[in-house]
């Protein structure tokens, strides 16, 4: 793609420092967004004494604020000028300091003596400033830039691959090393430390501003995008987007990926210490799962998608995953590393959509020029920022009470019948959630192979 002229020279041609820099943004979000979705769960039930269900139903209800600060913050980016730096690209450097420092407070063990009530409104309070207001304004507007980065669908699809990459990287950092420091033995058993949790969680949120900075350094916004400066019709908007058959196809299987993918990562905090009784095969899933991401669906998801289709790529993938998983339940291995192997295939499943989802979001926002004149990249980025808080807190919050409802707390953790339940819900909720995302792509979601060649197409002519 040509050089734009911007504000005192020619912008370089799109490269590896725009790919390495846009995977540094996902790296420095899932150093928060994993670590919550992986730990904190575990961390409030057995840490802090917070029972699983009440964990569930804060991480719900704060998906209430998300719904008016995630498409405040859309139209915030949407309606901003672009400054020196590009438009979306500031919004890293001035967010980094509160995302990470609010992600650190959250895990803070020394209140572990406190009152009952003091905890879960420690909990709320933290959670909320971590995930809807702070997370918020830096991940919309990191998402949004992909389309300012370059319009080359290509070009777009590597940078979904190199941001999948990113969180994979995070992905091992988190699940491998943190079963392997967190975890002590006490009277035979794996148990997690609270001292050591808060340690792991403010050594993460360093390196999440380290890799937010990498981001605004490396990566360059190319694409002029205008402030909108339509007048605000709520009326219109929330009409709009309903009729987007794309945005709410992606929204649904964005939001059931969620459930399957964060289902099998928050489970395993508990099937491998609680039924296996072993965290080394905890921290050998996370290595297996990334180096499976890295080596397969990374290299290959982009081809895949170019000669069949993104969506239709997707769909297999998913399918697969849900059929491996199902097999794992029937068998039930009794040895820990073959349940690694299963989780390790599933993963490849769900690893082909992840890895392209991102370029996806593009193309939904194509679509949606196409039909309605108006590109508005921080709006619908920021609708499915919202569908994927509300996949996190359905995970999350499904977990904790699925765990209550097999009967689990702090005194019956080891016990057979409820250790039995916690085997079955890590093999169910990945199952019917991967199962559900092949589903909402095949029967919603509308942007098939040819479909977006055809948008690309319309979209160069019109701004020759």
């Amino acid at each position: 793609m040509a050089n734009l002229e911007k504000r005192g020279g020619a912008v370089p041609a799109f490269g590896m420092k725009d790919k390495l820099g846009y995977m540094f943004g996902d790296f420095g979000n899932d150093f928060t967004f994993i670590l919550s979705s992986s730990f904190m769960l575990k961390f409030y039930t057995d840490v802090m004494g917070v029972s699983a269900e009440v964990v569930g139903m804060v991480m719900m209800a704060a998906r209430l604020v998300d719904a008016v600060t995630d498409v405040t913050m859309g139209q915030i980016v949407d309606r901003s000028k672009p400054t020196k730096d590009g438009k979306f690209k500031p919004w890293l450097k001035r967010m980094c300091g509160p995302v990470a420092i609010a992600s650190f407070l959250i895990y803070q063990s020394a209140f572990a003596n406190m009152a009952y009530g003091f905890k879960v409104a420690w909990m709320a309070i933290t959670y909320i400033l971590w995930g809807s207001i702070f997370y918020t304004s830096i991940n919309i507007p990191y998402g949004s830039m992909a389309s300012a980065v370059t319009a080359d669908p290509k070009e777009r699809a590597q940078l979904s691959t190199w941001r999948t990459i990113g969180a994979t990287l995070a992905g091992l950092a988190i699940g491998v090393g943190t079963p392997l420091v967190a975890y002590v033995t006490v009277d035979g058993k794996q148990v997690l430390s609270g001292s050591r949790m808060t340690m792991i969680a403010g050594v993460f949120s360093i390196c999440a501003i380290v890799c937010y900075l990498l981001c605004f350094n490396l990566v360059r916004e190319r694409v002029p995008v205008e402030a909108n400066s339509q007048k605000l019709d709520i009326g219109k908007l929330v009409s709009s987007l309903f009729k987007n058959r794309a945005l709410l196809g992606i929204i649904a299987a964005a939001i059931l990926l969620l459930v399957g993918m964060l289902g099998m990562q928050g489970m395993a905090g508990f099937v491998f210490p609680n039924y296996y009784g072993s965290a080394a095969a905890q921290s050998a899933s996370s290595m297996a799962g990334s180096a499976a991401m890295l080596l397969i669906c990374a290299p290959f998801a982009s081809r895949l998608a170019a000669k069949f289709g993104k969506k239709e790529l997707s769909i297999v993938s998913c399918a697969s995953g849900a059929a491996i998983y199902v097999i794992c339940l029937l068998v039930r291995p009794a040895n820990p590393y073959a349940y690694v192997g299963f989780y390790t295939l599933a993963y490849i499943g769900l690893g082909f959509f992840n890895t392209v989802i991102w370029a996806m979001i593009t193309d939904v926002i194509d679509d949606a020029e196409v039909r309605n004149g108006v590109r508005e990249d921080g709006t619908i980025y920021a609708v499915y920022s919202f569908a994927r808080k509300l996949g996190q807190a359905a995970s999350s919050g499904m977990t904790g009470m699925l765990l209550a409802s097999v009967g689990y707390t702090q005194e019956t953790a080891y016990d057979p019948e409820v250790t039995l339940g916690i085997f079955k819900l890590s093999c169910i909720i990945p199952a019917v959630g991967l199962a559900a995302v092949a589903l909402a792509l095949a029967f919603i979601y509308p942007l098939s192979k040819a479909r977006v060649e055809s948008n690309v197409a319309e979209l160069a002519r019109r701004r020759k």
